[in-house]
């Protein structure tokens, strides 16, 4: 009796039931409809110049820096890398699906983690106690 092996598939990227072909070809109007309310809100509202300048620089090129932080990612801009503004420099961003409906400046942080060592040269005495774990 032999052992049927099974073949494990990449499981196929699905948005609120849609596949990403499908939602490339989606109108605007019915794709707002599949977001989450603050981007639906964006997109009825309209999108600014510099965001509309950087769909049309995306359509032309793969790799475009912006400043536009509160740009909702949409299904064109999938497989595109957009450097991010984070207040000092660009952050890479690759655009994912699994990003549809985030906002760019969620993927550049503008904050950096900052681990503290022990206490400096001109420390106090008192200040330079650090107990024994």
């Amino acid at each position: 009796m032999a052992l049927k092996s099974k073949v494990i598939r990449p499981k196929e990227f699905r948005y609120r039931g849609y596949t990403l072909e499908e939602l490339k070809n989606m109108p605007l109007e019915e794709l707002a409809k599949l977001l989450p309310a603050r981007e639906r809100r964006k997109i009825k509202r309209g999108f600014t110049e510099q965001e509309e300048k950087l769909l049309r620089k995306l359509k032309k090129k793969d790799a475009v820096r912006t400043h536009c932080r509160d740009m909702v990612v949409l299904p064109e801009m999938v497989g595109k890398i957009i450097f991010v503004h984070n207040g000092k420099d660009f952050v890479r961003v690759e655009i994912k699906p699994e990003m549809i409906g985030h906002r760019l400046g969620e993927f550049a942080l503008t904050r950096r983690f900052e681990k503290h060592s022990g206490p400096g040269v001109g420390a106090t005495r008192s200040s330079k106690y650090v107990p024994l774990k």
